[in-house]
C-alpha cells in the first residue's frame, strides 16, 4: 500500500487511490481522531523517511487545563466539584456534599451545621449565601481564622474524604490524568480563592494516584 501524499504548510494531507487503502485510513483515522502525532526520522526505514508516533488524545497530550466548576459540559468535572452529589463522612458527621460541609462552617449551631450537611450541593449554596462568614469560626473547639490556610484545611480535609470515600468521584478525579486543574469562575471567592482550590484537588490527585 503506498497511497498519495500531499505537503502543505503545517498540514500533511493522504489521499487514498484504492478501496482497500480508504478502508485503511478511514479505520486509522477513526482510532486517532483529535490525537498528536510527533514526526521523527524514520530510522532503518531509508534515506528521508520519516515516522509519525502518537503521543496520545490532544487533550492529554497538550495537558490542557481543566476547569473545574458545577455547571461544565465535562462530567468528569461536574462530579469533582464541591456542589456534586457524592456523599462522604467526617468526623462522625455526614454530608452530601462538600458544599454542604464548607457552607455548614459559617454557623455557630451544630444543629444548623447538621441541616446543611443533608443538603445537595446547590442547596447548600444557597443556604450559606444567606449567612456571611464572621472573622472567625469554630471547628471541633478549635478557632479558625477565616481565608487562612487553617480554613482551607478544612476544605482539603473534606475534599480528601470525599474522594477517598466515594469511587465515583475518585475515578472522575484520577482520570484527568497529568492535565493541569482550575477553578475558574466569575466571581472568585475571598474566603478560598480558585488557586487554593484547584491545589486541594491537585495534590488529593497526587496522593491517589501514589496509593
Amino acid at each position: 500500500m503506498a497511497m498519495k501524499v500531499l505537503f502543505k504548510e503545517s498540514v500533511i494531507v493522504l489521499l487514498p487511490e484504492s478501496d482497500e487503502e480508504k478502508q485503511a485510513l478511514t479505520g486509522w483515522h477513526t482510532a486517532h481522531l483529535d490525537h498528536v502525532l510527533n514526526v521523527m526520522p524514520g530510522g532503518d526505514r531509508g534515506h528521508g523517511a520519516i515516522t509519525l508516533y502518537n503521543l496520545g488524545a490532544k487533550v492529554d497530550a497538550c495537558r490542557e487545563p481543566i476547569n473545574i466548576v458545577s455547571d461544565s459540559a465535562n462530567p468528569i468535572a461536574r462530579l469533582i466539584s464541591n456542589l456534586a452529589p457524592t456523599p462522604f463522612e467526617l468526623d462522625g458527621q455526614y454530608y452530601a456534599s462538600v458544599e454542604a460541609f464548607w457552607q455548614g462552617l459559617k454557623f455557630d449551631s451544630d444543629l444548623e451545621r447538621a441541616r446543611l450537611a443533608k443538603y445537595d450541593g446547590v442547596t447548600a449554596l444557597r443556604e450559606g449565601r444567606r449567612r456571611a462568614y464572621g472573622a472567625t469560626i469554630m471547628y471541633k473547639g478549635d478557632e479558625v481564622v477565616v481565608g487562612t490556610w487553617a480554613h482551607w484545611h478544612l476544605m482539603e480535609r473534606a475534599c480528601r474524604a470525599k474522594f477517598e470515600q466515594n469511587a465515583l468521584a475518585q475515578d472522575a478525579l484520577l482520570a484527568t490524568g497529568e492535565r493541569p486543574l482550575l477553578h475558574v469562575v466569575r466571581r472568585d471567592s475571598k474566603t478560598i480563592p480558585g488557586v487554593v482550590m484547584a491545589a486541594v484537588w491537585t495534590r488529593i490527585r497526587r496522593e491517589l494516584r501514589m496509593k
